[in-house]
This record gives C-alpha cells, sequence and structure tokens, in this order.
C-alpha cells in the first residue's frame, strides 16, 4: 500500500522525518530535498503521531517558502489541518504580537512599516533637521538604525515614554535615530527588526506569556537555519525549553546574509550547545551533475565555518563545466549571448530555462545589451516589488487610513489626486497635532473649522474617509478596494496618467484578495491583513514563467534551480566584492566563496564562468579573474579564452599575499613600535579582520594595524614603564571620542546566545546607583 508521507525518500531523508524527539540537526545540501524533507517531518508528526497540527511551529525565511510548506502538508494530510504555524519568523512574531503586545501598551492594530514607509520617515526626518543624501544616505541611516536596534536596550526608551535630550555633541546619525524612533513611537509603528526584538522582550519580561507559549509549542522545525540571526535563534531557543524537541535544517555552505546579521555558527555548533544533538547529513543532489558538484565541492571545501560533506548525486556526468576569459566587456557579454543561441538550439531549450547570474544589479547592463542585439528576449529579477508599486502603495495607504488613520498614510493620501492642500495647510495641521497630541486625521477632525484648515479639498477628503469607514464595516476587503478607486479619484488619476499597467496592478490585487477570501471561505479582516502584506521582502522575489532569459543577482537565485546558468563579471574585486571585503576580512571573503558556491549549484545541466580584462572601475585596478577561479583545480572545467602570463603571475602573487595576511606574529598583550606613533600595547588580536589593536601611548588612542603591514615591530626592552604601565582611560576622560557609527568595530568577544544574565536586561535596575548612560552613545 502506497504511503504518500514516507515513500519516496531517501535513508536519510527518512531518518530525519522519523527523528522527532530532542535536538536535532540536519545539514541538507544543494539540491538535496530539504522542503520534501520537512513537508514530510511536519505530516509525520501530525498523522502517525496524532500530534494537533497548531502546537507545531515552523520557521522559514520567505512568505514564498512558507506558502510552498502549506501547500505540500495539506497534500499530504488535507485541508482539515491548522497550518498557520508554517511561517516566516516575522510571521510568527506578528501573530504572537496580536495576542499579547498589550503587555506592553500597545495597541493590537499595530502598524507595520515597510521598507518604504521608513524611507517615508527619513523624509520627514532629514527635513527636520535639514539635511540631504550629501549628509548622509537612506541605505547608511537604515543599516545604522539597524544596528543600534540590535546592540541597545532602545525598547526601554520606548516603552517607558522617556525622551531625548538635546546633546550637540550627538552624530548626526544619532540625531536622525532619536527622531526616528520618535515617529515610531507616536504612531505605535514598528519595522521588520522591532518584531523580533518586541517578541523577545515580552518573553523575557512576562515568565507567564512565556510558559505559555512554550507549553503550547511542542515541536518547532526551522528551516534554512544557517540565516537564523542570533535574536531569531535566540527566540526558538527560548520555545523550546520546555518540551526540548528543536529541529533545525540548513546548510551553512549557504550561509550568505552574514551582512545582514546571520550567525552560521548556531547550526555549525548546535551540537556543542547541546551535546545530545543528533546530526543527519543528506548530501544526494538531485539537482546537478556530477561536473558540477565537483566544482561546488572542490571551492567550498576552503571555507572554515561549515560541517565538512560532499554533495553526491546518481545523475551521468552531463557536460564540462567552462570558463570563458574574454578580451573585454563586450567580447564577454557576445559570447554569453552566442552560447544561449547554441544552447537554444542543440539542447531543444526554451529561454526561460537559461538564467544569467551576477554578483551586482551593475552587471547586467552590457549582457542585456548584447541580449537585445541578438533579439534574446529577457526579464530582470529584484525590479519594483508588487506591493511597493505606487499605485498599489496608494490603495494599501487608503485601507490603512481608513482602519487605523496613520500619519503616514494621511501624509500619502490627503492630496492624492491633488486636493489643493499644500506646503501651509499641512504646516498648520502639523502644528495643530503637535500641540494637541493628536494623529494628523484627529487633528483635522477636531480643528476642521481653523481658517486655514477649512478648505473644500479638505472637507471633502473627512467625508470621504467617513463614509469608507462606513462602507467598511459592510463590505469584504475587495469590495471596498473597488469602491475606494471609485470614490478617491484614483480610478480617473491612473486612466489619466495613460499606464495601463498601473490598472492591470490593481485588477491583480484585486483578485488576490477574492482569491484570499475564497481560501478563507470567511471575511478577511483589513488589518490583519494590512500586517502580512508588510511582510513581504525582497526575498519574495516574483518568479512567474516567462519564456525569457532570467537575470539576477545571486541573492535572490538562493533556492531555486535552473537547467543552465551563467555567472557573468567573475573577477576579482567584484566577486568577492571588495567592498565587503574592506568592511569584514575574513569573514566577507568565506561569505563570499559561498556567493560562488550556491551560484555553481543552482545549475542542473550546464554551467558557465566568464569573465574579461580592462579596467574595473570598483577597485580602481586592472581587472583580474576571481581568485575563486584559481582555487578550482583545472581538471574540473574546460577554459575558452586565453589567460596571460601577467594574469597568472598575478595571482600567485596574491596568493602570497593573502596566505601571510592572515599570519598573526604578536599576540594580546605584546609590546610593539610604529614608525610614526612610536610604542604600543597589542589588545586585541582580531584574526577574522586580520588586524591587531593597538593602544598608541603618544597619542592616547587605539588603532587598527594590519596583519600585513610588515614595519610594526617587537619592543625589546619590556620593563619600558612608560609602555608597560600604559593606560589610556586618565587621559580618555577629557578627551570625546567622535566615532564614524558607519565605520567597522573590532569585533567582540563570542557570547554565548543562551546565557541568561541580569545585567543585559533591558530594564536596569534603578537604585543601583548606577549613573545612567545614553544607550546610543559609545562608552568613552
Amino acid at each position: 500500500m502506497n504511503d504518500p508521507i514516507l515513500d519516496n525518500l531517501n535513508p536519510n531523508q527518512l531518518q530525519a522525518v522519523k527523528t522527532t524527539e530532542g535536538y536535532v540537526r540536519v545539514i541538507a545540501g544543494a539540491g538535496s530535498g530539504k522542503t520534501k524533507a520537512l513537508t514530510s517531518r511536519f505530516a509525520y508528526i501530525v498523522d502517525r503521531l496524532g500530534i494537533n497540527s497548531s502546537n507545531i511551529l515552523g520557521v522559514t525565511f520567505t512568505n514564498k517558502a512558507a506558502q510552498e510548506m502549506k501547500k505540500r502538508v495539506k497534500a499530504l494530510i488535507g485541508d482539515n489541518y491548522d497550518v498557520s504555524f508554517i511561517t516566516t519568523y516575522h510571521g510568527f512574531c506578528v501573530r504572537f504580537l496580536r495576542e499579547e503586545i498589550n503587555k506592553i501598551h500597545y495597541p493590537k492594530n499595530f502598524i507595520i512599516l515597510d521598507a518604504e514607509d521608513q524611507k517615508s520617515i527619513l523624509r520627514d526626518v532629514f527635513t527636520e533637521l535639514q539635511i540631504n543624501s550629501k549628509h548622509l544616505t537612506f541605505k547608511q541611516v537604515l543599516r545604522f538604525i539597524s544596528k543600534q536596534k540590535s546592540t541597545s536596550n532602545y525598547l526601554g526608551y520606548i516603552l517607558e515614554n522617556k525622551s531625548f535630550e538635546p546633546d550637540e555633541s550627538d552624530s548626526l546619525s544619532s540625531r536622525v535615530f532619536q527622531i526616528y524612533l520618535d515617529k515610531q513611537k507616536r504612531n505605535y509603528a514598528l519595522d521588520f527588526d522591532d518584531l523580533i526584538h518586541f517578541t523577545a522582550f515580552i518573553l523575557d519580561n512576562n515568565p507567564d506569556v512565556l510558559l505559555k507559549w512554550q507549553e503550547n509549542l511542542h515541536y518547532i522545525q526551522v528551516d534554512e537555519a544557517q540565516d537564523s540571526s542570533e535574536n531569531q535563534f535566540h527566540l526558538v531557543e527560548m520555545l523550546s525549553r520546555v518540551h526540548q524537541n528543536l529541529f533545525l535544517v540548513g546548510d551553512p555552505d549557504q550561509t550568505i546574509y552574514e551582512w545582514r546579521g546571520a550567525k552560521p555558527e548556531y547550526l555549525v555548533e548546535f551540537d556543542t550547545i547541546f551535546p545530545d544533538t543528533q546530526t543527519i547529513i543528506m548530501n544526494r543532489n538531485y539537482r546537478s551533475t556530477p561536473n558540477i558538484l565537483k566544482v561546488g565541492n572542490h571551492i567550498i571545501k576552503n571555507n572554515t565555518i561549515r560541517v565538512d560533506k560532499d554533495m553526491i548525486t546518481d545523475k551521468p556526468e552531463g557536460f564540462e563545466v567552462v570558463h570563458f576569459h574574454g578580451k573585454n566587456d563586450f567580447e564577454e557579454s557576445r559570447w554569453i549571448a552566442s552560447e544561449i543561441k547554441e544552447i537554444l538550439q542543440s539542447e531543444d531549450a526554451s529561454y526561460s530555462d537559461i538564467t544569467i547570474l551576477y554578483r551586482s544589479n551593475h552587471l547586467s547592463r552590457n549582457i542585456e545589451q548584447a541580449l537585445i542585439k541578438d533579439n534574446i528576449p529577457y526579464t530582470i529579477f529584484g525590479g519594483i516589488r508588487f506591493f511597493e508599486r505606487k499605485e498599489i502603495k496608494d490603495v494599501l495607504s487608503m485601507l490603512r487610513l481608513i482602519v487605523q488613520g496613520d500619519n503616514f498614510s494621511f501624509l500619502r493620501m490627503h492630496n492624492q489626486p491633488t486636493r489643493g492642500l499644500g506646503k501651509k495647510f499641512l504646516e498648520r495641521l502639523s502644528l495643530l497635532a503637535g500641540e494637541q497630541n493628536l494623529s494628523l486625521l484627529q487633528a483635522l477632525e477636531k480643528n476642521i473649522a481653523d481658517k486655514e484648515l477649512a478648505k473644500k479639498g479638505a472637507v471633502d477628503f473627512l467625508a470621504l474617509i467617513n463614509e469608507l469607514r462606513e462602507t467598511a464595516k459592510t463590505k469584504s476587503i475587495s469590495d471596498l478596494v473597488k469602491i475606494i478607486l471609485d470614490k478617491s479619484g484614483l480610478s480617473d488619476l491612473y486612466r489619466k496618467d495613460g499606464d495601463e499597467d498601473r490598472l492591470e496592478n490593481i485588477k491583480e490585487l484585486v483578485n488576490s484578495m477574492l482569491l484570499l477570501e475564497k481560501e478563507n471561505n470567511a471575511p478577511v479582516n483589513i488589518v490583519e491583513y494590512l500586517q502580512e502584506i508588510a511582510l513581504y521582502t525582497d526575498l519574495d522575489a516574483d518568479t512567474q514563467q516567462q519564456d525569457k532569459v532570467r537575470l539576477m543577482t545571486i541573492h535572490i537565485s538562493k533556492g531555486l534551480e535552473f537547467p543552465y546558468v551563467f555567472l557573468c563579471g567573475f573577477t576579482e574585486g567584484i566577486l568577492p566584492s571588495a567592498l565587503s571585503i574592506k568592511e569584514r576580512r575574513k569573514r566577507a571573503i568565506e561569505e563570499e566563496r559561498r556567493l560562488m558556491y550556491v551560484a555553481v549549484t543552482r545549475a542542473e545541466k550546464r554551467f558557465y564562468m566568464t569573465d574579461s580584462e580592462g579596467f574595473n572601475f570598483t577597485t580602481g585596478l586592472n581587472k583580474y579573474p576571481s581568485r575563486f577561479l584559481f582555487e578550482i583545480s583545472e581538471e574540473f572545467y574546460v577554459r575558452k579564452g586565453k589567460l596571460s602570463p601577467e594574469i597568472i603571475q598575478n595571482n600567485e602573487t596574491k596568493s602570497n599575499v593573502l596566505q601571510s595576511d592572515t599570519q598573526t606574529t604578536f599576540k594580546e598583550g605584546d609590546l610593539v613600535m610604529h614608525p610614526v606613533w612610536n610604542k604600543g600595547k597589542v589588545k586585541t588580536v582580531d584574526v577574522e579582520k586580520n588586524q591587531y589593536i593597538v593602544e598608541f601611548a603618544a597619542i592616547a588612542k587605539e588603532k587598527p594595524i594590519d596583519f600585513s603591514f610588515k614595519h610594526l615591530t617587537s619592543v625589546e626592552d619590556a620593563n619600558t614603564d612608560e609602555t608597560a604601565d600604559f593606560t589610556p582611560q586618565d587621559l580618555q576622560q577629557h578627551l570625546k571620542s567622535t566615532p564614524n557609527p558607519f565605520e567597522k568595530t573590532e569585533s567582540e568577544p563570542k557570547k554565548n546566545v543562551f546565557e541568561e544574565t541580569q545585567d543585559s536586561s533591558l530594564n536596569k535596575d534603578k537604585d543601583s546607583g548606577e549613573e545612567e548612560k545614553k544607550w546610543w552613545k559609545p562608552w568613552s
């Protein structure tokens, strides 16, 4: 008799499915059937062990992956089970906060800020501070905000309603952060970082809430565990402490989000943290040919943060991997176009079978020109996301304004379409809202008789909002959107705009709502719908089927597979990225190598690596093939195009330099001599960044000195009082340090995420007598 749950599983997959109790780690290589094992295990626990599906939490990283898992689980056990706990980390946190956020006196209809909402806040902040992108970019600020939220007790200030004291010594980025937090707080708005932090804060500070959720979640499964951050890992570990059934599946060799906070060490060292861990290796690949896997296996062995494995397959050898070296960008892109034509003719392939990958988006330009010239249709993945398109944001903002009345939506829609409500109107309204501690919409409703506000456009807008609020009480969300488009004038605006795509996108939005209503077999709650939509990220890339060659970054390709793959721009400084190496040194080199590995293992039938000579504007140097090319034995690929002796010699020189860069001469506490700053003391040896942190007495400062710097020498006389007794603290008391927040600081000692220390609590003991420190400033 057929067993839909256990049939067609290989021995390692079967072991992963049936090992349900305790701490389990599955190292699942690329193309090894990880999703099949995960969904079969969920179905096995429900169908064979009799566990209620609402007692199983399964977290993954994209909404798309979560939806696919739900679909597969339902196919195995039927539609009558609750699979809502198959979700993303952020999705789980939203569900948790809907139930528990009142514990910190926030409303359950809190607002979730997506990337565009965050930028909207920053535009206001920049205007308020009279700064622009010459001072700071949004990208820099958002990175700084995310970092501050992960390293400071900002929640204490938000939840205790503390205000910031103006301080001229604050860095510009700190002032932006403070105002950003104030605007968040006034609107009960949470960004993606807040979802995790608020959840952890409530669990850490409410033992009864923690116990309730711990007792309910008997089994926890974590997909793509190598990409979990410290906070995410802490969350699932904390929730699993009662039943101790924590199942992690992932591949450290595919960790490509360290720059977002991913910590692959938790998966690599899981068996050390939990000594009773059962480890299962899933290394049978069902995607690629042996020739492709040989290249992947060979290159990833150079990494150190990994669990050793070699991917194997039963497929025939297939085509040899090809490296093409062109004399210039034009030759490289023309060769790719001609090879695509050859594949189409010889393989009976479709355009959509072919994918071109690159490290950075700007590399697509030359490729696009070559494809256009040869009439090869293509599409670029990773453009503007559906829910960030103007017309979609307009409709969603109107929905949010009706049910939540928030300032972000008001600012977007109060004069859209134009109602004659200009700058002076908004200045007056903002002033009254601040004085009366009201939202902009509430202030307008209360002060509509004010002579500067009593405009026809404002009166009509209030009437529209009130009418739509009443309509929302009786109409479905899909019908409500149609009415909004008609009553607000948005539909006419888009028609006059002449862009048919806008109207088609809105139709698609309405269709998605109709489908959701049909699936739920009940009306859709507008607040919950808006919260769910806000969770869609750039990882939920649109992968609709079109018969076109696909162009995308390696990051976007993660989790996908394609018959024919070209990796273009395989150039030193591009892959690996010179900027990443500059920022994170050895850690970056390992992650860039993983990116290469991910690119290789996307391919099913053929894999190509291409590079070209010329000038690299990223590094300011002549272009050379990636160092990763020379880590692959030439027996594993064929080369088309000749490498000059200069290129080969340059690689050998670079290899020697890289090897010397990682060798340490000094240890902590050693006394050293610098040609400019004289005597100093080694405080830290940072192997990840290949640098020493040295305190120099003459300047009373610490400096990062590269391992490769040849002019740092040992001080023979270790008894020299001037240096041996040097402590800069006395001098630092009257020196004001103002560090650049975007410079990387020295790595802190690795801390066990599971250590529960009282001194790290967000709620300090107010009677301790300890001088309170501004959390957004570094210690002196």
